[in-house]
């Protein structure tokens, strides 16, 4: 079963990437975008036994950073990955 974790700054941390790509798009001529806020996808295939109470332990050990980030999880559909 195909898993995506979607890791992303909270609220009120620095996001020099985000930033960047801000300052990219205006440069590019893009209007209208008020901020920018980068994150990661993290896609896991895993056995269908693998609790969310594993998924969230993988999550706070390894994946995300839980002073500075928060994490969504989200299993994927068969009919969405194939």
């Amino acid at each position: 079963m195909k898993v995506h974790i979607h890791v992303s700054l909270k609220p009120g941390v620095l996001d020099p990437q985000g930033r960047a790509i801000h300052h990219a798009l205006e440069g590019l001529g893009f209007d209208g975008v008020n901020d920018v806020r980068a994150g990661r996808l993290i896609e896991l295939d895993v056995a269908d036994g693998v609790t969310d109470d594993a998924l969230d332990e993988m999550c706070r050990k390894l994946l995300a950073n839980m002073v500075i980030e928060n994490y969504r999880i989200e299993r994927m559909d068969q009919k969405e990955t194939a």
